[in-house]
């Protein structure tokens, strides 16, 4: 890997023009998803700098979210995204009748490992967003499902679904295990045939609970997408509060122009 040399006629300071060098390095490819960064010491001796020069340059890269750092291990390129999540395709009825929820459905186009766990289902009311959301009466109960999925082992996004109890109440959405096809399916088996989905997508830092929950490094972003489901008479049937590692995901939409 070709580093260079400090520019002593740029006005940079040192650890920006250290930081561009191993982003190129990064970006031409020298430097792959999951390769370890030339240590601080190797840096202080190839740049001639001290220490905290050294240091500053990798954390410039750290805040950008092109590496992170492994307690013992050193400093590595962050992987690549393992989820392409195509908005258009995921809720496609084809995945549905093959037995496949979204997640299933993603992990064959994107060729990773599908699980999920800590799966949890309890019945109460939702918070009041939820509630106008599902355009709730206060006193209406929902079926709530929490869980977590993983890509390959790695933990990847947080997922709890509100779902109105007249309509969960009696089917495999208050069970533990949904069956095939997962919550839609079972919604298109008790007759709410699904016509359209709105989704608000907004980033933020973790919590501490979600740091956990995610295994994020310090410095992480998240990707907080609130998804509403309604069936063809218009009816909100389910809302489901999503939380991705942001570093995991590449969120794609395909619409009309009109």
């Amino acid at each position: 890997m070709e580093l260079g040399a400090l520019d002593r006629a740029d006005d940079r300071p040192p650890y920006r023009q250290i930081a561009d060098h191993l982003r190129a390095a990064i970006e031409r490819g020298e430097l792959q998803p999951g390769d370890r960064l030339p240590s601080e010491a190797a840096l202080m001796k190839h740049y001639h700098v001290a220490r905290m020069t050294a240091r500053q340059a990798i954390q410039e890269l750290r805040s950008e979210g092109r590496v992170v750092s492994e307690q013992g291990r050193g400093v590595f390129v962050r992987q690549a995204p393992p989820v392409r999540r195509l908005a258009s395709e995921r809720f496609a009825r084809r995945h549905r009748d093959a037995g496949l929820a979204a997640f299933s459905a993603e992990a064959v186009k994107s060729g990773f490992t599908p699980s999920v766990d800590q799966i949890e289902v309890s019945r109460g009311l939702p918070p009041p967003e939820i509630r106008e959301r599902l355009r709730l009466p206060a006193d209406a109960p929902v079926v709530i499902r929490s869980r977590r999925y993983l890509a390959d082992g790695r933990p990847v996004n947080t997922a709890v679904s509100y779902i109105p109890a007249d309509i969960a109440d009696g089917t495999r959405i208050a069970e533990l295990d949904t069956g095939p096809g997962g919550i839609y399916a079972r919604l298109e088996e008790r007759g709410h045939v699904l016509d359209r989905f709105t989704e608000v997508v907004s980033a933020r830092m973790p919590t501490a609970a979600e740091r956990r929950r995610l295994d994020l490094p310090p410095g992480t972003p998240v990707i907080v997408l609130v998804r509403t489901a309604f069936d063809t008479t218009g009816r909100p049937v389910e809302v489901c509060d999503n939380v991705k590692s942001a570093p995991a995901y590449v969120l794609e939409y395909d619409f009309p122009a009109r």
